[in-house]
């Protein structure tokens, strides 16, 4: 396949995270997450999101995502979200059947959730006919590529809490927020007030698995059981776990993040140039979000392959990774100015 901006999950795994798994491979150890490995990952998950942080290991981000809000989620319960989240757009229904929860979507148009917006969901608390608003989930970074601030999600937990709700985050692509913002994990997290988070690796560097956080005692007391009920222990743990523990070591996870996020800024500063081509969305991570002719989609997915966001609107989106190179960068925009080269002499 070559090179491709379609996204981050498409890239290799990691030379040091692949090694890791390779080291783990060497002896026996004891099944579903009770060997050195695991107790290893979960200290380290616990060095960056805080002692009151509750991890576990999981496989998909979808997994994290429905697990996650399964702890505090009852069938009558619903959930507070963007219309463009991930759980909503691109997990199948998951979490509504798996939960018997209702979705509640919120238009935006930068895939930032705000308390306004929200707020109106409230007139159905303790109105039996309606379903229960329990949960607000935000991705950050948005499925935009925008970037919530910490005052952003402290002031959606205030709302929540004082609603007595809780505060969700899918955080596939934490990392890259982290490296935005300049700040921590903890501090875009625990610190913040998010109760639920859903701490991604694969987009990132490592070959599978993600961490359901849990930034609460009484949800985590149970989760055990929701893991292995959603058929997410792992009988070979270590193998996921050794991935954690080479992506949180020497800053592995920010490195490749940092990466990813000044390839996208020096793609979006050459996209810019290409004739008919328009940046609609502000380039904060590694997504880089414009518009083409339509006649130009087709013609240059059959060079380089991306998705297409908005079939209508000719909108498309190009993901940098942690791999991706200058290289790669100057290869493919020669490639997309061809292409709408051509379509504009055929003109």
């Amino acid at each position: 396949m070559g090179r491709s901006f379609a996204s981050d999950n498409n890239t290799p795994v990691h030379p040091k995270i692949m090694q890791a798994i390779i080291e783990a491979n060497k002896e026996d150890f004891v099944s579903y997450g009770d060997d050195p490995y695991t107790r290893r990952a979960e200290e380290l998950l616990r060095h960056h999101f805080g002692a009151e942080a509750h991890p576990f290991l999981v496989f998909t981000g979808t997994a994290a995502n429905v697990l996650g809000l399964s702890a505090v989620l009852s069938p009558y319960h619903a959930v507070i979200a963007p219309a463009t989240s991930h759980i909503n757009v691109d997990e199948c229904g998951a979490l509504e059947n798996i939960t018997g929860s209702k979705l509640l979507t919120v238009p935006t148009t930068d895939g930032k959730l705000t308390p306004s917006q929200a707020a109106p969901f409230l007139h159905a608390l303790g109105v039996e006919h309606h379903a229960q608003p329990r949960v607000i989930s935000i991705t950050q970074p948005t499925e935009l590529g925008t970037v919530y601030s910490q005052a952003e999600i402290k002031e959606l937990a205030v709302f929540a809490h004082d609603n007595g709700l809780y505060l969700h985050m899918d955080g596939a692509r934490l990392a890259n927020a982290a490296a935005f913002l300049h700040t921590s994990l903890k501090d875009i997290t625990a610190d913040a007030g998010v109760d639920i988070l859903s701490f991604g690796g694969t987009k990132n560097g490592m070959m599978f698995g993600e961490s359901v956080i849990l930034f609460s005692k009484k949800a985590a007391s149970s989760f055990k059981y929701i893991r292995k009920q959603g058929m997410q222990l792992g009988s070979k743990m270590r193998y996921l776990a050794a991935q954690f523990i080479a992506y949180l070591n020497d800053h592995l996870w920010l490195k490749n993040a940092e990466h990813a996020n000044t390839m996208a800024r020096i793609l979006a500063e050459k996209a810019a140039l290409l004739p008919g081509a328009e940046i609609f969305q502000p380039v904060e991570t590694n997504g880089v979000f414009l518009r083409l002719p339509h006649k130009a989609i087709k013609p240059l997915q059959e060079k380089s392959f991306f998705y297409v966001w908005d079939e209508e609107a000719g909108e498309v989106r190009w993901m940098t990774s942690y791999d991706t190179t200058e290289k790669d960068i100057d290869e493919f925009i020669a490639e997309a100015r061809a292409v709408l080269q051509e379509i504009h002499e055929g003109h």
